[in-house]
């Protein structure tokens, strides 16, 4: 059976960083530190678009 990224239910806020370290095999903290450090420091990475967009592409974990 092939793994699916789906958001977690592990949540935060909606649960896709959470649901992209389930998927990946990884800490759940960590993908959230790094997804808020590339966010800040980088200006060519729009975080908050990109999360809204994640957070209606991605199917909910049922």
């Amino acid at each position: 059976m092939s793994k699916r990224l789906k958001r977690s239910s592990d949540k935060m806020l909606a649960g896709v960083c959470a649901g992209i370290a389930e998927y990946l095999g990884w800490e759940t903290s960590l993908i959230r530190i790094a997804y808020v450090l590339l966010s800040i420091f980088s200006a060519g990475f729009p975080g908050l678009l990109v999360y809204l967009i994640l957070w209606v592409v991605m199917p909910d974990n049922d």
